[in-house]
């Protein structure tokens, strides 16, 4: 039985390449047919070639630029050099794919004038957008780096494109946060002014006190005290009332000049914190830091991307072939079955 089955599958074998030999002509007529059409449809005369531009780049993990540089807190500081992760990655590929990168590109390259798309027809900025999403493209690598792709019918255009995305990164992201640093920047600026005022108003009060002659309270009241009782002894009337002048005015206004000194040592903590933190938000309102790593700028591609002629044609080759080699087998199969019904009958 095995040895039957095995003669059946080789005679069907036989009969597949006796089939494919006796339709030699019109299968190779058929897929050079195809692969001629293929080449001819897919050159430039049909199909606009399309080169490739790439920018290859890392993100940073620094946020805010004070905390990288000169916060005081150095649990949550990270090294300004440092290459960012996954999550900055995905950060990245929201802020390139957004409309203010999209919004910009479009207007400094023209790109309706230069995809050629007639303002007058019915969605315009649909198709703009569409030709925008089709030939400009954003991924995440596998090592967390975003690769910014261009294609154009123009080289130089793909170049210039790719490396404009890349650097306008920089400037969408640190407008998005200056936007909410420069806020915070006027509000802890506020508040170290009117601390600054505070400071400077008890300094003012204890440099008049001073004038008066109250230098240190405790030790003058401590040394006068001292000083009134040896001249009591004495019996040295002058300069009896001289300290009790002194005395008096210590009584007066010591209260007031401890009560200033003590307020003017806290606030001139606070003071020196808020300072910090003015100079913190200053720094993050007004300094520039690029937000990326340049592995790979774009260049003019020499060679185009797209389309691939000769993966067109053997596709369209191979492609006949098959569908030449079935409709002859369907063709086959009904003229036996017409056969076997005529002489049935």
């Amino acid at each position: 039985m095995a040895e039957k089955d095995k003669q059946n599958k080789d005679f069907e074998s036989v009969n597949f390449i006796v089939f494919l030999w006796k339709w030699r002509l019109t299968l190779v007529i058929v897929t050079l047919v195809a692969g001629i059409a293929a080449a001819i449809f897919s050159g430039p005369t049909f199909i606009e070639p399309r080169f490739r531009a790439r920018v290859l780049m890392f993100p940073s993990s620094t946020g805010a630029i004070s905390k990288a540089l000169i916060a005081e807190d150095l649990s949550g500081r990270r090294d300004i050099m440092e290459l960012g992760e996954e999550e900055q990655a995905e950060q990245m590929l929201q802020i390139l794919g957004s409309n203010p990168v999209r919004s910009r590109v479009i207007h400094h390259f023209e790109l309706m004038d230069h995809y050629d798309i007639d303002t007058n027809s019915r969605f315009p900025i649909t198709q703009l957008y569409k030709q925008y999403e089709k030939n400009i493209q954003f991924k995440r690598t596998e090592y967390m780096a975003v690769e910014i792709t261009v294609l154009d019918k123009d080289p130089a255009m793909a170049a210039n494109v790719a490396n404009f995305i890349a650097d306008i990164y920089d400037t969408v992201k640190t407008h998005m946060h200056r936007q909410r640093a420069y806020k915070a920047y006027r509000l802890v600026e506020q508040e170290y002014m009117k601390q600054k005022h505070e400071v400077q108003a008890m300094e003012d009060s204890l440099s008049s006190l001073r004038a008066l002659g109250i230098h240190d309270y405790e030790s003058q009241s401590e040394r006068l005290t001292e000083e009134l009782a040896k001249q009591l002894a004495r019996g040295n009337q002058p300069a009896i009332n001289r300290l009790n002048e002194r005395l008096e005015i210590l009584g007066q206004y010591g209260g007031a000049f401890v009560s200033i000194r003590d307020a003017l040592e806290y606030e001139k903590k606070e003071h020196s914190r808020i300072k910090t933190k003015y100079e913190e938000a200053k720094m993050d309102a007004h300094a520039v830091l690029p937000h990326k790593f340049m592995v790979q700028e774009a260049y003019e591609p020499e060679k185009k991307a797209y389309p691939i002629r000769w993966l067109i044609v053997v596709v369209s080759a191979l492609g006949a072939f098959i569908l030449c080699l079935i409709l002859i087998i369907v063709f086959q199969n009904i003229s036996n079955l017409r056969k076997i019904q005529q002489q049935s009958a």
